[in-house]
């Protein structure tokens, strides 16, 4: 009898290309599959909600796979945590319905970034957040953030090789707060995410809260619907896929 298992991995991106399976470079997605493997003596596709960059971290992606292994859940738990890298970690593992997929039946998205907003540098957090020496005015980015929320086409915060033919995506929800030593945490959930999309929308942010945009140029940058009129791209580092909703 064929099972459908549902997992919510936690991992540090760092030493990784990304989520999904390549070639030639290390991913999350291979490093589970063989841990897998080993289990089950068996070929194992593992579906994830989406791909996240290389660099890029995240607290609670979803994935699932389909086996005829009479390993319990969690048993797969604790025997995939003890065969995985210390930077990968599986921190649920249950039987889900035969029909769960963990990319289509996903309805929602919630990603972090984490800025370090301070003249001196992290060593510890090094990998895990932008640091941004100049002080930024949290305040007109939480103005300018506002203009996300909602049905709109983001074309213009969508990375260039992306070929997507609907940019169109619904942001449910934004906020930006301010906490200690430094650290600024912008957090986004949405239906769905454009390639870099977070990444852009934390450049274009960063800008104005350095002045170089005003808060309503957000806007005119979404009608837009041009790559060139939105900032560079953030760094990868201070980006966490946090949840998935289905």
């Amino acid at each position: 009898m064929t099972r459908n298992l549902k997992l919510t991995i936690e991992y540090d991106g760092t030493h990784y290309h990304g989520w999904q399976r390549q070639k030639a470079d290390a991913t999350v997605q291979e490093a589970i599959e063989t841990a897998l493997f080993t289990m089950t003596r068996k070929p194992v596709t593992l579906i994830g909600s989406g791909r996240t960059d290389a660099g890029v971290h995240a607290r609670g992606q979803i994935a699932n796979f389909r086996t005829d292994s009479r390993i319990d859940p969690r048993s797969f738990q604790k025997g995939l945590n003890s065969l995985l890298n210390d930077d990968i970690a599986i921190q649920d593992c249950s039987e889900g319905p035969p029909d769960f997929h963990a990319r289509y039946d996903a309805i929602a998205k919630t990603y972090q970034y984490r800025i370090l907003n301070r003249t001196i540098p992290t060593a510890i957090d090094r990998h895990f957040s932008w640091h941004i020496r100049c002080p930024l005015d949290v305040t007109a980015m939480q103005t300018a953030m506002k203009h996300i929320i909602g049905r709109h086409d983001f074309k213009s915060f969508e990375g260039g090789g992306s070929n997507k033919p609907n940019t169109v995506r619904e942001v449910k929800a934004t906020t930006i707060c301010e906490g200690n030593n430094g650290i600024v945490v912008l957090e986004i959930k949405a239906d769905g995410f454009l390639r870099y999309m977070v990444r852009n929308i934390t450049g274009t942010l960063v800008d104005v809260g350095t002045g170089k945009l005003s808060p309503d140029a957000i806007p005119g940058i979404l009608e837009g619907r041009d790559r060139a009129l939105a900032s560079p791209t953030a760094p990868p580092q201070g980006l966490f896929l946090m949840s998935v909703e289905y």
